[in-house]
């Protein structure tokens, strides 16, 4: 079997690769043999001398190899370099563009119909939802497979992790409504609530690097006020903001469904918890003029 990568190298240079048998080394003997052959006589021309860089090992060794392929055979007339300048004539010519390294993974097709590759979201058409495919990766792009048939491609992303690319036509149907609302839509409909509320929009919209991620949370946030009420939300959404910066969609539906939206908390009066000793109160600290002593 021939990995992928190695099978694209050489259809990209038009050879083919014949994979040898294994245990049998025979196969390959003469390949294996060269390769020792130049390696040790290299090694041993160079061995008494050194080196301060890479760069002045490289040249030495091909000063050596230059040497050896125009070192004449020992059984035949001839040399390495006239073989090679013969055969030249019969080989095809380079491509135009070298051959791009790809590394081939498998990623499964999740709900939200986008897959998952080193930290990263890309897009798959949603009928696909569920099932495994090929992801190749190149340096600038990403093309995804299944039983063979590329379904798409997006250009890789870097920098920070959990980033999406989507393509608007791999949205399912009821995903596309999004498409006619935009920021500013949102945000006049969480001003008319409240701007606890707005707060929370603009958590929502500037928590993804493509703004039409939070669109879907920005809808769900919003309808709770058909559930529940625009007070409620507007409260439920000045609680979570008592508690992070950034609240999620969750933390909110979780206030609303337990009712912690509806507690309101009042300062414990000094005369109430002097009644139960926890602490003195403010009276116990005020002379009989009143002023603290």
């Amino acid at each position: 079997m021939i990995n992928k990568t190695y099978q694209e190298m050489a259809e990209h240079y038009g050879t083919a690769v014949i994979p040898t048998r294994i245990k049998s080394p025979k196969d390959k003997a003469t390949v294996e043999g060269a390769v020792g052959v130049i390696s040790t006589w290299i090694l041993a021309a160079i061995r008494n001398q050194q080196f301060l860089s890479l760069r002045e090992l490289n040249l030495a060794i091909k000063e050596k190899l230059h040497v050896f392929n125009h070192k004449p055979f020992q059984k035949k007339d001839g040399s390495r370099a006239l073989a090679f300048a013969e055969e030249r004539l019969f080989l095809l010519p380079l491509p135009n563009a070298p051959f791009e390294f790809a590394t081939w993974k498998i990623a499964t097709v999740q709900y939200n119909y986008h897959i998952s590759v080193d930290s990263q979201n890309y897009s798959v058409p949603y009928e696909h939802i569920r099932r495994k495919v090929d992801v190749r990766l190149t340096k600038n792009v990403v093309e995804i497979f299944y039983e063979g048939d590329r379904i798409c491609s997006h250009p890789r992303l870097y920098g920070r992790p959990n980033q999406y690319a989507t393509v608007d036509a791999h949205m399912p149907i009821e995903h596309k409504k999004y498409m006619k609302w935009n920021g500013e839509r949102f945000r006049s409909w969480a001003e008319k609530i409240g701007a606890n509320t707005t707060a929370v929009i603009n958590v929502f919209l500037s928590a993804n690097k493509v703004e039409q991620q939070g669109y879907k949370s920005c809808m769900a946030l919003l309808n709770l006020s058909n559930k529940y009420s625009q007070e409620r939300l507007e409260n439920a959404c000045s609680k979570a903001l008592s508690y992070t910066p950034r609240p999620s969609f969750k933390s909110i539906s979780a206030i609303l469904k337990s009712g912690q939206d509806k507690i309101i908390h009042t300062e414990t009066t000094p005369s109430k918890a002097s009644e139960y000793g926890f602490v003195r109160g403010s009276d116990y600290y005020r002379g009989r003029d009143g002023h603290v002593e």
